[in-house]
């Protein structure tokens, strides 16, 4: 066995034991089936007022000029689908990957223990994590990496697991062995196209993100426009329309972190105590939560957006 592909195992069986779902590697180079079409993505404005998207162009489609040196880009998997869906029992709905800890400090902790292990197994290795905080193209080097195909509503899909999982990366400096990317399984299927509400998926592959619901209650920071009142289905923060209508996602199964399980103090919260939510109980609630992105005033403007859409 060369010592490329021993390193391979050894990353795949340690990110393994650190519970992650999946773990593929592609190697680092250019993104150039990409670029034409993010290009293209911003100039139509899908990115609506995350201007964000629009910086580091070269960065997001070559990963080397993020880490200097950069030989391969290993893509994890994290389970986060829940044992019990609070969207069915609450008037008020929430994304399922909001329901526990902030993801980001769980795994982003994660990669640095499996990064930690690698160096003190294989030497000195260098590179960065990454989990949904940098301009990586994750679901293009997930692809890449063979770990599923991107799907009609742009995101991952992996046919043992669905969906429901956050996708992390390992940018490294040490050569190994690559993975395939596998066909697309979508078919001729468009559930996830004529569920949404907003109609923020106006072709196969390509998400208008200036209509999506989690972009209007997440990442808009104004007042969320008059002409989507009544189109929300009770979404408050994010939305999994797409996600839940998605026929591989029946081949989810619940998680086994910790971490993701929701507080009592959130799964107990009546439509009464959502509409007329505090400061206290936001910050007991949502403490160490993704939620706490739209501080108090951006989730009570949700709440009303859809309390006085009926």
């Amino acid at each position: 066995m060369s010592p490329q592909t021993a390193h391979t195992a050894l990353i795949k069986s340690a990110a393994a034991n650190l519970g992650f779902s999946f773990c593929g590697i592609a190697k680092a180079e250019f993104l150039e089936d990409e670029a034409p079409r993010l290009e293209e993505w911003l100039q139509r404005g899908y990115q609506g007022k995350m201007s964000y998207l629009e910086n580091y162009f070269d960065k997001r489609l070559d990963p080397r000029l993020l880490v200097p040196g950069a030989k391969s880009i290993i893509t994890l998997g994290y389970n986060y689908y829940p044992s019990a869906d609070l969207s069915q029992t609450s008037n008020l709905k929430i994304a399922k990957y909001a329901y526990g800890e902030d993801y980001h400090f769980v795994i982003k902790d994660k990669l640095k223990t499996l990064l930690e292990e690698l160096r003190l197994s294989i030497g000195e290795i260098d590179g960065r994590a990454f989990v949904d905080s940098a301009p990586v193209m994750e679901r293009a080097w997930a692809q890449r990496a063979g770990t599923g195909w991107i799907g009609k509503n742009s995101l991952l899909l992996n046919k043992q697991m669905g969906s429901f999982f956050f996708l992390a990366e390992l940018i490294i400096d040490l050569e190994l062995d690559y993975d395939s990317p596998i066909k697309d399984y979508c078919g001729t299927c468009t559930a996830c196209m004529d569920a949404c509400p907003t109609e923020a998926i106006p072709e196969p592959y390509v998400v208008d993100g200036s209509k999506c619901i989690s972009y209007f209650t997440i990442e808009l920071k104004d007042a969320i426009p008059e002409e989507v009142k009544g189109k929300f289905d009770n979404w408050i923060f994010g939305c999994d329309i797409c996600q839940d209508v998605c026929p591989w996602n029946r081949f989810s199964k619940a998680h086994s972190e910790k971490k993701f399980e929701p507080s009592d103090e959130l799964k107990n919260l009546s439509k009464s105590d959502w509409k007329e939510i505090t400061e206290e109980v936001f910050q007991l609630v949502f403490r160490r939560s993704a939620v706490k992105r739209t501080k108090l005033e951006g989730l009570q403007r949700n709440i009303e957006f859809v309390k006085t859409s009926k």
